[in-house]
């Protein structure tokens, strides 16, 4: 369709092109009517340029449009050349202060803790790192997309608002100057002009509703039938669904579809189809009707081309607005005046707030250019910022309406705007003053929440998805009310009084309508049907707790407010408890000849609610005026006599009972909602303004009535009144046999309530209630939690309240109560509380929930046991009340009180059965010891003259009253401290007894007359004497008994080991074996050892047992027996890789005979080392099949293992794998003929004999082939060929191996070939002998290589079983020509030989510098066998294996010097020359000589020895390696440590002479043709002389690519990194590849690959490219590393960056700075060097289900 349409756009850009911008400008200059003449020519050209068809050239209609429609404009606003005039005004201009820069989706973003106003106060990077605040603490968190940078705001710093780019310079004072005085007065009217015409069309053709035609002055004559279907984005239907339905409804393909949608999400509509009328509401209407089944349909509009072509331009023109505001502060503040001129319509018609009030019909692309606009050229500038935000704050109720009505999410919508104006101090206090901004959005809020109860609280209903949804908008303006309160004034006017009263009296409307909210009643009987809803409510109390906290910072900070505020909550506390008495009938309650009157109320069967904000927003009031000291400079001015103390207790103990009746299991029939309600009550998120005030409400309360009437209100409303007001209650219990759970229950409340005394009497630690300072408060929840055990910085940070500002104060205090303790590899940094300040700990801490109380006592009686102390945990010192509260203590003392305290220690010296609980005695022994401390504290505080009040230890001498005569507390509690049953709380009575009686002598001591010591402490004194004995004679005891016990087991285990002797005795050996076959057995003399070669050094072969994991029987390796196998993995691998590019074009006919030296892809083999029976393991698999088939018909899961890839999770260990490798014993001492043949042929008469017989080979098979075709002169020749002596080529040996190690032999074989060559298995294929030889090899390079890297000796100690699997690997691959055909291994032979030794008839094989020599000598002398058994004229294979090695070596020299790059060093003349030095010139000389000159001249001979040196190492120790588990040679001792280099050593364990250059001496008749013919091929000449690259030795080592130290560098790297597909769009996951630095684009649709038939994301197509199979990448926005194999599998792991705290932050949720960890990142360095990603995803899988669900593939 483009084809056809291309020669006629050429047609019309002619006609365009002709028009200069300069004569158009020229003619408007000249124009009487200019907006005519201006709209005429945008009428003409405009739909010439845009929509010309059904795909937009974006280019293309840029540069038309720069060129025709804005160029003109330019010219006309400078009246010259723009390229000259912008440049002008741009000098004229002075540099903004403000940064303003707006960030994109994903751009780091920083706060400043110390410094920043409030936490939307945010720099971009570049300003961050030139400020100061780099130093200080800071937040990092990555941009949503659309605010901006805050860089130069005075308003918004505290201090550091510039950074070094934006600073003033010292001669620039800060005033308001007008930017206009810059322009002159032509240029200033020309803009005026034309911008006024600009914005107005814009903002005429965004907000036009018709779909066909245009407004008349923009309408051409002829009009043509060209429509577009338009589709616009909704927030309702999911990408499936919209793709789906374009497939339908247009006939396009999946992937042009699934472009559609992308466009659709990002720009908010795409034209789907472009045609006639027709033909594009056909379209329309199969989408609606596609979509309008479960949900409102897609928005789809039939548009005429030309009304898109003008919105397309419209949008166009506001970003040039933008960009042309930018060259000046003039233009700037033009265009602001033209945008908020009221229109011709009076309110609401300036372009501004036209585009405002029509936000909600706009696309997502319209609104984000408007945005911007905005943000360039309001927002920046002050003038016009305060007048836009007085036009926000009017249309505020109207705009929030239409977000609620939109379904876009509020990062596009206008409102979202608010944070840049309510932030800002002197904006939001003005908006306060003049708009009344506080009422309003009180008020819009309100105007949202309709549904209301008969008493005119919030009722929510059923919250379905689409409340959710609404009522998440509705939090947006919680947020917004917090953006205004969150600056605190400094001075207040009169006017801001007024107008924030009327906004807390709107406020308390808002809370009014709270009060009392979701009532709850006990459901008797039978279990609630339908749990209510209770989260709306709750998450409106969480939203609101900030807004409720900061509206009481705001009233503390004003006298005057305050008190207003207090006046005016406390009358509408009044009104919502006017019906205070209603219908709840008044009774009268006596103890104790005490008695009050109250009101009937039951908390277990009437309604309660545990929503009361009025009462607890009163406790604040009230805690302030304690604090401030209003209550005392004022009282005149507060209505405290009007206060009734019982109706303010009255809810908040009903709420505190309800939580009491709930832990007492009352309440089991409500169901989870109400048990989640308590929760949250309690919670940290919640507790601050619920559960915390409810606490200071009672408080309040008590301090102003008689102790002992609350404490019988408090009992009629636990309903404990009954038990304690009859005497005997305990007796008559214990005697009628009650209901269990009743006396459970009120056991449970009993405790309860004695917990709330506690909590009253002892949290005074906020300002207001006790004489505490700021920090007091949170150093004591600090304690508290460290006191439960060590957290980390976020543990810790969790569980504290954080402020308006995510603050929670810690660091402040967090040094002088704890230290840190830094991680170590795993795990995270941990604070642990100092023990000084163990005395601080309070048994009941007010905000431990349960599980944590008894963790903390658990603790704490542990460490004081630890530190040989008494295990009491007595309360600890307080500090004193304010006088506000001051009466409160007096609870403590009063007759009802002791009353209580006296009834339960009674209970507990009768021991009534039941009927009392230990945590009761507990709770009264705390709260005694209180009064002690408390009684101690006013003693040590007393002043002269006055009377002390506080008399408890009195109280607690005298016995009870005459009727029932109960004893004194005091003569309780020594009772009690002998009581045998009581054995925990005898250290607590005891610190209480002590306690009384260092009262009793202060008290003395102040009166005149000493008395003597008093008995009882001598009393107590003989007691603990007895007691102690006592305790010692009891651990005697159980001592004796322990070790009776010990010696009976060990006397059984002997027996045990007497009979089963012979098992022991085969363990031992077994062992000893399995040991003897690494170390130096004794059976080698200490002579040099030697690996390969006649000298070989010959070791009796020890005996090998093996016990199979499944069966546990135990088999001895030997030839003829069943196999026994290795579970083992084999993977392709690209880590040792110097090239990621190449890819195998078609793997069915790729040859691997050769592996190139650049090692770009090899095929690794893994085992964990457990051995099986090959008939175990085929019978285990088979199951594992079987299951895996029942499984898929059941439910389509993906398990961590693919067990149509043959892959399997070892049975011991869960490791995967996918093959097995048979273990074997040394194949060369089975296949060797033991043959002591003392004149073995040297090199040159080997290489020689190999060659006749490999032509004799050759020669018979092209015979073979031959004889098919019968011809006379082919016959003859064949009797002619020279058969060497004692060569039969027609000898075909025995296969010495059992048939089940044969089979095991072809299956390991097979599973190579498929994996590595990712074909399909073929057990024939002549390439199979090649991969398990290519496996062998490359699995030893990338074992030296890890040894290397770490500095390890060679031969040091392997793990067991990395150890195994080398020892299997290299066995099996040295036995396994004897499952393949003879002649093609004998093939395979030929061809690598020939490689080193030319003949006739090689050509296309590689040159030398093209192949890996290791490979090559694997593969040579793994396929000699097949050759060499077919000898008989007396060589050794051993001696073919010397002079294979040899020759490979000398192959490897010459490689070597031929890449060596010689680097010009100053030190040549020194240095010796040896003999080593002079033999390396000379063979460089004949190098020189051979190559024609082509070789550099040679440094110095010392050079060239230390490069082939270091450049051969390698290659040694890989041959080490190799021959050592070939031929079971044991390591020499010197190469098993490490130190020094190994090289020497090296050399004699492969018998190789020390100077290699005497090899090429000794052998100089054969080596001189040989280096001749490998100098001579073309492509070692290409190389010389620089037209191709070669790999240079020593090969460096691959690493992880190298990562930045600070992570906001990563973030920043993401953020600018775009989707490379979908034209310059942010990508939403940008992943950075870790093994080679490429950033991706993944979890998204546009960057999916087709990989093997199916669609994948970018990682999983990049892990084929780069990691054949196996990825590890970061995810930046996440910060988490994710490791990736094959398509299926998959596991996220723990990224190396951490915070100053150790801990990492996956999904950056916390903002602290992150750097890198060095350990860590070895770490996954290390495990990606072993081939381990794919094992570690297998053990995560196995480990975490949640995993196994993900489609890993996707990303």
């Amino acid at each position: 369709m483009a084809s056809e349409m291309e020669p006629e756009v050429q047609a019309i850009d002619r006609s365009l092109l002709e028009c200069s911008a300069e004569e158009i400008a020229g003619k408007w200059l000249q124009a009487t009517d200019l907006t005519r003449e201006v709209y005429q020519h945008l009428a003409h050209c405009v739909p010439k340029i845009y929509c010309r068809g059904p795909n937009p050239f974006p280019q293309k209609e840029d540069t038309l449009a720069q060129h025709i429609l804005l160029g003109p404009m330019e010219w006309y606003i400078c009246g010259e050349d723009p390229a000259l005039g912008f440049p002008k005004l741009e000098q004229a201009n002075k540099p903004s202060h403000l940064c303003g820069r707006v960030f994109k989706v994903g751009e780091p973003t920083y706060s400043c803790r110390d410094c920043a106003v409030d936490p939307t106060c945010v720099l971009c990077m570049q300003c961050f790192l030139g400020s100061i605040h780099r130093d200080h603490r800071y937040r990092m968190t990555t941009s949503g997309g659309g605010g901006f940078c805050d860089c130069g705001d005075t308003e918004a710093w505290k201090e550091g608002p510039y950074c070094q780019r934006h600073e003033l310079s010292s001669s620039e004072v800060v005033e308001e100057e007008d930017p206009l005085v810059h322009l002159s007065e032509d240029v200033i009217a020309r803009t005026y002009n034309i911008f006024a015409i600009m914005f107005r069309y814009a903002v005429d053709m965004l907000t036009w509703e018709k779909e066909s035609e245009l407004p008349e002055d923009l309408e051409v004559g002829e009009k043509t039938d060209t429509y577009y279907c338009m589709l616009f984005n909704d927030e309702v239907h999911t990408y499936e669904q919209v793709i789906y339905t374009l497939q339908k409804a247009v006939n396009c393909t999946q992937k042009e579809a699934i472009g559609f949608a992308t466009t659709v999400d990002r720009d908010g509509r795409r034209s789907v189809r472009y045609g006639d009328f027709q033909y594009c509401d056909q379209a329309k209407t199969v989408i609606v009707r596609n979509t309008s089944r479960q949900t409102k349909p897609l928005k789809v509009q039939v548009m005429h081309s030309s009304v898109a072509a003008h919105q397309n331009f419209g949008l166009k023109a506001l970003s040039w607005l933008g960009s042309v505001i930018g060259y000046s502060d003039g233009l700037r503040r033009i265009l602001c005046q033209v945008g908020l001129q009221e229109g011709p319509d009076g309110e609401n018609s300036s372009l501004v707030d036209r585009l405002m009030l029509n936000d909600s019909k706009l696309w997502k692309g319209a609104r984000s250019v408007y945005h911007q606009l905005f943000m360039s050229s309001l927002l920046m500038d002050l003038k016009y910022k305060k007048l836009f935000a007085v036009r926000f704050a009017k249309n505020y109720r109207q705009l929030q309406r239409d977000f609620m009505e939109d379904d876009h999410e509020r990062a596009v919508s206008v409102t979202a705007l608010s944070v840049q104006f309510f932030t800002a101090p002197t904006l939001a206090r003005m908006l306060i003053t003049e708009e009344n901004l506080m009422t309003v959005i009180i008020k819009a809020f309100m105007d949202h929440l309709k549904h209301r109860d008969a008493q005119g609280r919030f009722q929510f209903e059923r919250y379905t998805a689409l409340q959710a949804f609404k009522f998440r908008r509705v939090q947006s303006l919680i947020l917004d009310l917090k953006y205004v309160l969150i600056s605190k004034p400094t001075e207040w006017s009169d006017e801001l009084r007024q107008k924030f009263l009327q906004g807390f009296d709107a406020f308390l409307e808002l809370l009014k309508c709270m009060q009392g909210m979701d009532p709850i009643t006990r459901q008797v009987g039978q279990h609630i049907e339908m749990e209510p809803e209770w989260e709306a409510a709750f998450t409106l109390q969480m939203k609101l707790t900030h807004v409720i906290s900061m509206v009481q910072d705001w009233c503390a900070l004003d006298e005057k407010v305050l008190i207003e505020a207090y006046k005016k909550c406390l009358a509408v506390l009044m009104q919502c408890h006017g019906g205070f008495t209603d219908g709840e009938q008044p009774i009268t309650l006596s103890i104790c000849g005490h008695s009050v009157e109250t009101i009937r109320y039951c908390v277990s069967q009437e309604k309660v609610s545990i929503h009361l904000p009025i009462s607890r927003l009163l406790a604040g009031l009230h805690v302030l005026l304690s604090k401030s000291e209003v209550a005392y400079k004022f009282p005149e001015l507060l209505p405290l006599s009007e206060l009734s103390p019982p109706m303010l207790i009255e809810h908040p103990l009903r709420c505190l009972v309800l939580c009491a009746q709930v832990h007492a299991g009352m309440w089991r029939r409500n169901g989870f909602s109400l048990v989640n309600q308590i929760y949250y009550y309690h919670n940290v998120k919640c507790r601050r303004e619920m559960f915390d005030k409810d606490i200071v409400m009672l408080q309040t309360g008590v301090s102003m009535m008689d102790p002992n009437h609350f404490l019988m209100i408090m009992l009629s409303r636990f309903e404990l009144y009954q038990i304690f007001s009859t005497p005997d209650y305990g007796k008559r219990f214990s005697s009628e046999v009650t209901h269990k759970d009743v006396v459970q229950q009120n056991n449970t409340l009993i405790e309860e309530m004695l917990y709330l005394i506690i909590m009253l009497v002892g949290e005074r630690f906020s300002p207001g209630v006790g004489q505490v300072g700021a920090t007091d408060e949170i150093k004591r929840e600090i304690i508290h939690q460290l006191s439960i055990k060590p957290m980390a910085h976020s543990e810790l940070v969790k569980s504290l309240p954080e402020d308006e500002n995510k603050e929670t104060g810690m660091e402040s205090v967090i040094e002088t109560v704890a230290h840190f303790k830094k991680p170590g590899l795993t795990g995270r940094g941990m604070y642990e509380l100092k023990p000084e300040c163990a005395k601080e700990f309070n048994l009941y801490f007010y905000h431990f929930s349960r599980a944590e109380q008894s963790k903390a006592e658990e603790a704490q009686r542990k460490l004081k046991r630890e530190n040989k102390e008494d295990t009491a945990l007595p309360p600890p010192a307080l500090p004193p009340f304010c006088p506000l509260f001051g009466s409160l203590v007096n609870i403590l003392q009063c007759d009802v009180m002791l009353y209580i305290m006296g009834t339960i220690l009674q209970w507990a010296v009768e021991h009534h059965g039941s009927a009392w609980s230990e945590s009761m005695l507990q709770r009264v022994l705390h709260l005694i010891g209180m009064a002690l401390q408390e009684e101690k504290h006013h003693l040590e505080n007393a002043v002269e003259g006055h009377v002390q009040t506080f008399t408890f230890t009195q109280k607690i001498s005298k016995p009870g009253d005459a009727p029932n005569n109960s004893p004194s507390i005091l003569a309780m509690l020594e009772t009690l401290q002998n009581a045998p049953s009581l054995e925990v709380h005898k250290d607590m009575i005891r610190w209480l007894l002590k306690m009384f009686n260092t009262i009793k002598k202060i008290r003395e001591s102040s009166s005149s007359s000493p008395v003597a010591e008093a008995e009882g402490t001598i009393m107590e004194e003989s007691s603990r004497d007895k007691d102690k004995a006592e305790r010692k004679r009891k651990a005697e005891i159980a001592r004796l008994r322990r070790e009776k016990i010990m010696a009976q087991m060990s006397e059984m285990q002997r027996h045990f080991i007497d009979e089963n002797r012979e098992l022991f005795q085969q363990t031992i050996e077994l062992d000893a074996s399995a040991s003897a076959a690494l170390d130096n057995s004794p059976l080698v003399p200490d002579a040099a050892l030697t690996a390969l070669g006649p000298a070989q050094t010959q070791v009796p072969e020890p005996r090998q047992f093996v016990t199979c994991i499944l069966c546990q029987e135990e088999q001895e390796v030997t030839v003829e027996s069943r196999a026994m196998v290795l579970a083992a993995f084999v993977q392709r691998s690209t880590v040792l890789s110097k090239d990621r590019s190449k890819v195998i074009e078609d793997p069915e006919k790729y040859d691997p005979l050769f592996m190139h030296p650049d090692l770009s892809c090899g095929t690794h083999t893994g085992s964990c080392g457990h051995a099986m029976h090959a008939h175990c393991w085929q019978r285990y698999f088979d199951s594992v099949q079987a299951k895996e088939q029942r499984r898929q018909q059941r439910l389509r899961l993906h398990t961590s293992y693919d067990v149509e890839n043959g892959e399997f999770l070892c049975p011991l260990c869960e490791c995967l794998s996918n093959t097995v490798i048979p273990l074997l014993l040394p194949p060369r001492s089975i296949l060797s003929r033991r043959l002591n043949f003392s004149d073995q042929p040297d090199l040159a008469q080997w290489t020689r004999a190999i060659a006749q017989q490999i032509k004799v080979i050759q020669m018979l098979r092209k015979g073979d082939s031959a004889a098919d075709k019968p011809s006379s002169e082919d016959t003859e020749d064949m009797n002619i060929i020279p058969i060497p002596e004692g060569f039969r080529p027609d000898f075909y040996p025995r296969n010495p191996y059992s048939d089940s190690i044969k089979e095991m032999l072809t299956t390991f074989g097979t599973a190579t070939y498929k994996v590595g060559l990712r074909v399909h298995p073929n057990e024939g294929d002549p390439r199979v002998p090649i991969m398990c030889w290519g496996t062998c090899a490359y699995t030893i390079q990338s074992i030296e290589r890890i040894l290397s890297e770490e500095e390890k000796p060679v031969f040091g100690p392997l793990p067991c079983r990395l150890d195994d699997c080398l020892r299997s690997l290299t066995r099996f691959a040295a036995a396994h020509w004897t499952v393949a055909l003879l002649p093609v291994v004998q093939g395979h032979f030929c061809k690598l030989f020939a490689s080193l030794v030319p003949s006739d008839g090689s050509e296309d094989l590689p040159c030398i510098l093209d192949i890996d020599m290791f490979h090559l000598l694997v593969g040579l002398v793994l396929s000699f066998p097949a050759l060499q058994c077919q000898d008989f004229s007396g060589s050794s294979l051993a001696t073919g294996d010397l002079h294979i090695f040899h020759l490979v070596t000398l192959a490897h020299i010459v490689q070597i010097l031929l890449t060596s790059r010689t680097e010009e060093n100053g030190m040549d003349q020194e240095n010796p020359t040896g003999e080593e030095e002079l033999a390396i010139l000379s063979l460089h000389k004949t190098l020189h000589r051979c190559t024609g000159s082509a070789l550099d001249e040679a440094p110095s001979g010392w050079h060239l020895w230390r490069s082939v040196r270091a450049g051969i190492l390698p290659f040694l120790k890989c041959s080490a390696l190799f021959f050592h588990y070939l031929n079971g040679v044991p390591a020499p001792p010197d190469l098993q440590v490490s130190g020094a280099s190994h090289f020497e050593h090296l050399c004699n364990y492969l018998s190789l002479p020390t100077n290699l250059i005497r090899l090429f001496q000794e052998n100089s008749d054969i080596m001189n043709s040989l280096i001749e013919s490998w100098c001579q091929n073309s492509e070692v000449k290409r190389y010389l002389n620089g037209e191709r690259g070669a790999i240079s030795y020593p090969r460096g080592a691959n690493k992880l690519i190298d990562l930045p130290e600070d992570y906001s560098s990563l973030i920043n790297q993401a953020s600018n990194f775009s989707c490379p597909k979908s034209g310059g769009d942010k990508s939403r996951a940008p992943t950075l590849c870790l093994v080679c630095g490429s950033l991706l684009c993944s979890q998204s649709y546009c960057c999916q690959a087709e990989l093997e038939g199916e669609d994948v994301g970018a990682c999983t197509a990049h892990t084929y490219s780069c990691g054949s199979g196996a990825g590890i990448f970061l995810r930046v926005r996440e910060c988490q590393v994710l490791f990736l194999a094959g398509k299926t599998k998959g596991c996220f792991y723990s990224p190396p960056y951490l915070d100053d705290y150790g801990e990492t932050d996956q999904g950056l949720r916390r903002g602290n700075p992150l750097h890198l960890c060095q350990e860590r990142f070895r770490k996954i360095q290390k495990l990606w060097q072993q081939h381990s990603i794919t094992e570690e995803i297998g053990h995560a899988q196995e480990a975490n289900q949640t995993l196994v669900g993900i489609d890993w593939q996707h990303l």
